[in-house]
């Protein structure tokens, strides 16, 4: 193993070392506390001149259309398409102006006026407040002016877009075009009306049909190019149902960036945007979903059905635009753009390696910086606390306990937007109140909202107690970037059965490979992971060491083991699902639909007798990335069939990832550890 490096204050941190929290708090202002005392009305129609690129060339959405349908690449793709069909190029040629026709966005003022209105009343009746950092506003009005620009929000709400928007339109920016889902074309009226305030609509999958791909992709381009508007899409391709960042998505990165690589602009630049919700307004459907209840189809007489939650409260929302990326600055001695130019540029292409490489890294990195900037409730930090002490806690130990995870989770870098000169029991029973629907206080026990029943416990009611259970833990998983590498470290320092560091490392390494499909970790980046894990771990007195040995310090057990139960359940279900695949009825090829329903049955089993402790392994998300991270490792083997993809288990190496995630030791104490 390479040599590894000694944590310390110089090792590069993704997390801050230096308190900004209230630099940070102080950058923010409310949008809703000049729509609670002035007209709406007047909000909407008043002069707006938004700050647009400086070599825009103005054109309407149908001259855009027809610039794209008249580009190289399409013409190309179309007359491809007709020499391997025999079809005529004017058919093909018709069907991708039809294409387009679905695809493109239909920009009007009097329909973004309209929204600008009617959401103004929808927020305030939703949200508290809806706070930005005005700082963010300012640089993001610079970069639209200098250079085309790619918003990149988070993704964990259809509020997102929306709230996005609105903003754009508060501070007189350029109206983005936004990368939606076909789904809501479909919506009656509602659909249009989307296409009319900057939505675009997309497939969600394009399988292997060129044309759609041509059309799609130099639309996307040709707006870039032309600097039309900023673009938006969620480089996390879907709505996050867990909390947590999920995997970036490729596919529309490549094509955002790609006018930069084939130098048909100069740069670029990307604005990650973390949006953080007090309270989640999907977080009950989530959940059932997470338990594989199919979402249901995005509709009208749904939207309108939904008009119920105006009545609810859902906190506050923090939106922080990030420092824009160049994209020539990332670029620079990592990919070779000469690559471009050794074949006609409106030849279709597959990236290169170092191109896919840099595409990776870029899309992890942005993930990166919105996980950094986001905004952290004190409910956040209650239910970390919450799901280790379940079924009940007393009120006075979630208190302490969620004061202590606090100073924890400032120390590592977390921005905790805790109130001022509020007393620690208001500001816990407040947010109590606000989950009414998730926890309940009886005789000042502090309890998830299960339903009562007398009656037998069965499977399917483990499935119906495990919803609160996963709406509790969709807050928690808001926190565990912040924690994931030092608690991944103090869970090596558990199961490496050593107090070497060079051990540590190695049981690490493995830990952060298994949980790279659950937690973001950049790409080559293992070493300063281990590092800053390894920092914040003896920053905060958990752990002390020489240049050679670890081992905790006198009041570092606490630490450790609190670090080591946030992710126990993750360990746990991937114990679980491990041990299962082992089973004798896994020695023939399986598809990943029937192990989803055998392995939920199996789990609900082990939570009635009591064998496992958290539910969490239910979850859908979870045993989908659990087979992901087998097959990666070659525990599980991915066959092609006709009839789809089988999975065959290799068991020597499945029980060696089952052994790396054994349950962990007990704590070695400094009066036991042999430095």
């Amino acid at each position: 193993m390479a040599a590894v490096s000694m944590a310390s204050p110089a090792v590069e941190s993704l997390y801050p070392q230096k308190d900004t929290t209230l630099n940070k708090r102080d950058g923010f202002e409310d949008l809703m506390e000049e729509r609670r005392h002035s007209s709406d009305l007047r909000y909407a129609m008043r002069c707006y001149t938004p700050v647009v690129y400086k070599d825009l060339v103005p054109r309407t959405p149908s001259a855009l259309r027809n610039v794209v349908l008249k580009s190289d690449q399409v013409q190309y793709v179309i007359k491809q398409l007709s020499k391997e069909t025999g079809e005529s190029p004017d058919i093909i040629s018709d069907e991708a102006a039809d294409i387009l026709e679905k695809m493109g966005h239909g920009l009007r003022l009097s329909i973004v006026r309209f929204f600008a209105f009617t959401l103004s009343k929808i927020f305030k009746a939703l949200f508290q407040k809806v706070r930005v950092n005005e700082e963010g506003i300012h640089k993001l009005h610079q970069a639209i002016q200098e250079y085309p620009v790619v918003l990149l929000p988070s993704h964990r709400s259809y509020i997102d877009f929306l709230m996005l928007s609105y903003i754009m339109y508060t501070y007189d920016l350029s109206l983005p075009v936004v990368a939606a889902g076909m789904d809501f074309m479909g919506m009656k009226i509602v659909g249009e009306m989307l296409r009319m305030s900057g939505a675009f609509f997309i497939r969600r999958s394009f399988g292997g049909d060129r044309l759609y791909w041509a059309v799609f992709s130099e639309y996307v381009k040709t707006i870039l190019r032309n600097g039309d508007a900023p673009v938006e899409f969620f480089v996390e391709g879907t709505r996050s149902r867990t909390g947590k960042s999920l995997i970036p998505k490729l596919g529309l990165l490549n094509i955002a960036i790609e006018p930069f690589l084939m130098g048909e602009v100069f740069d670029m630049y990307l604005v990650p945007i973390s949006i953080s919700y007090e309270r989640i307004l999907e977080e009950s459907l989530y959940a059932h979903e997470l338990l594989g209840v199919p979402k249901p189809k995005e509709s009208t007489s749904g939207l309108l059905k939904a008009r119920k939650i105006l009545s609810e409260n859902f906190g506050s929302i923090h939106i922080y635009f990030g420092q824009p990326v160049s994209v020539r600055s990332l670029a620079t001695g990592t990919v070779r753009r000469s690559q471009y130019n050794l074949v006609p540029r409106h030849i279709p292409r597959k990236p290169s390696g170092d191109v896919y490489r840099f595409l990776d890294a870029v899309g992890h990195r942005m993930v990166v910086l919105q996980q950094k900037n986001m905004v952290i409730s004190p409910w956040v930090l209650m239910t970390t606390v919450i799901i280790q002490n379940l079924p009940s806690m007393p009120l006075p130990d979630l208190i302490r306990q969620t004061l202590w995870l606090k100073v924890i989770a400032e120390a590592f870098g977390a921005f905790i937007d805790w109130p001022v000169n509020v007393s620690a029991d208001k500001v816990i029973r407040s947010s109590l109140a606000l989950r009414h629907n998730i926890v309940k206080t009886v005789k000042n026990q502090v309890m998830l909202c299960q339903e009562e029943t007398t009656a037998e416990f069965t499977v399917e009611k483990v499935s119906k107690s495990t919803v609160t259970v996963l709406m509790c833990a969709s807050y928690r998983n808001q926190i565990l970037h912040v924690f994931v590498r030092p608690a991944l470290v103090a869970i090596a320092f558990q199961n490496a059965h050593s107090c070497r560091k060079e051990d540590v490392y190695s049981c690490f390494s493995y830990l952060r490979e298994v949980f790279s499909d659950e937690f973001i970790f950049l790409p080559g980046n293992l070493v300063k992971d281990f590092d800053e894990g390894l920092y914040l771990l003896m920053k905060s007195g958990a752990i002390q060491g020489s240049h050679t040995d670890l081992h905790v310090a006198e009041k570092g057990s606490a630490t450790i083991s609190f670090l080591s139960a946030m992710f126990g359940p993750f360990l746990e279900g991937y114990q679980v699902i491990c041990k299962y695949l082992m089973r004798t009825e896994f020695t023939d090829d399986f598809t990943e639909k029937r192990f989803v329903a055998e392995i939920r049955n199996h789990a609900a089993e082990l939570i009635l007798t009591g064998a496992i402790k958290y539910s969490e392994v239910l979850s859908v998300d979870m045993q989908k990335n659990a087979l992901a991270a087998l097959s990666r490792l070659g525990a599980i083997e991915k066959l092609k069939t006709a009839g789809g993809t089988a999975c065959k288990v290799n068991k020597q190496t499945l029980a060696r990832v089952a052994d790396m995630l054994a349950p962990e030791l007990p704590v070695k104490s400094a009066t036991v550890a042999k430095l």
